[in-house]
């Protein structure tokens, strides 16, 4: 199982995922599933660009630790830049 630590975000919107791109170079992300409330993460960068090259990555389960909580959860959809080699935002859902 692959371990991801991020960090739940307060602002939220284009503008928020912009900054959180540009000057932090992190991930929007957000887990969201049935009857459970929708949690708003922050994920590094290079460390999810380096997980998502391992073919697992999309098809296995993921443990999301954020302040001592820990979500499993699988890949719903990644959104990627059309051109550059970045990663724009994830999908999680809850399992």
């Amino acid at each position: 199982m692959i371990i991801i630590y991020g960090e739940e975000r307060i602002h939220t919107g284009k503008s928020a995922s912009r900054r959180l791109r540009k000057n932090n170079n992190q991930i929007p992300s957000i887990i969201y599933g049935p009857k459970k409330p929708i949690l708003h993460i922050s994920l590094d960068h290079n460390t999810v660009f380096h997980l998502q090259q391992n073919n697992n990555f999309n098809n296995c389960l993921l443990t999301i630790k954020i302040a001592h909580k820990s979500y499993v959860v699988s890949v719903h959809a990644v959104q990627r830049h059309c051109f550059k080699k970045k990663i724009l935002h994830i999908d999680f859902l809850y399992q």
